[in-house]
């Protein structure tokens, strides 16, 4: 596993980790299946947390990589706040920039070589797309969420969040092509919960 695709859930179990100490928290676990697309990869599922808590941003960045002409990870959800380094590994000078002026305003990096790394927080919810002006094919999202309960499905479609508190939440879904879908899911206590998602 690709260290980028690692960052997203390092920050995300930090944050669950320092604001989380239930011994009763449980675990969402499930599946995403989807038609219209080869997989169902790259999909965030993530729990409305009913704005009754704010949480706070963890202190370590999260970092989407460039390597091979391709940001990793793809898809990077992130809770409010968070700060996300932006690497080169390449050979070759890469820039980031986003279109999304109102997700990340001030989101534009001129050319950097291999070794260097920018850095941007985003304090905006909402949905960023990231671009290179270089390498016109290369792109991927930066999804700024209120939660730190998220998990980005994997290429058979397989997701987890772990230390969910005892709760009612709704279930969302995002996706770059696939319309989202919500469905209510419940925790009452230290258990796993498993859920089916189905995406068109």
């Amino acid at each position: 596993m690709r260290w980028g695709r690692m960052s997203w859930l390092t920050v995300a179990m930090w944050a669950i980790g320092a604001l989380n100490s239930d011994a009763s928290a449980g675990t969402i676990t499930g599946r995403v299946s989807a038609s219209g697309v080869k997989d169902a990869r790259d999909t965030v599922v993530y729990l409305d947390t009913r704005n009754d808590h704010t949480f706070v941003p963890p202190p370590a960045h999260a970092k989407m990589d460039q390597l091979n002409k391709e940001f990793l990870p793809h898809v990077l959800p992130i809770l409010v706040g968070t700060t996300v380094d932006f690497h080169n590994s390449d050979e070759v000078a890469h820039d980031v920039f986003s279109p999304d002026k109102a997700v990340a305003p001030n989101l534009k990096f001129n050319p950097w070589l291999k070794g260097g790394f920018r850095s941007y927080a985003f304090t905006t919810l909402g949905v960023a797309a990231l671009l290179c002006h270089i390498h016109t094919e290369m792109s991927a999202y930066v999804i700024v969420l209120e939660t730190p309960y998220f998990a980005v499905s994997d290429a058979t479609g397989q997701f987890t969040i772990p230390d969910v508190p005892p709760g009612a939440y709704v279930l969302h879904t995002w996706h770059e092509k696939l319309t989202p879908v919500s469905q209510p899911v419940a925790v009452h206590g230290d258990e796993l919960i498993e859920v089916r998602i189905e995406l068109k």
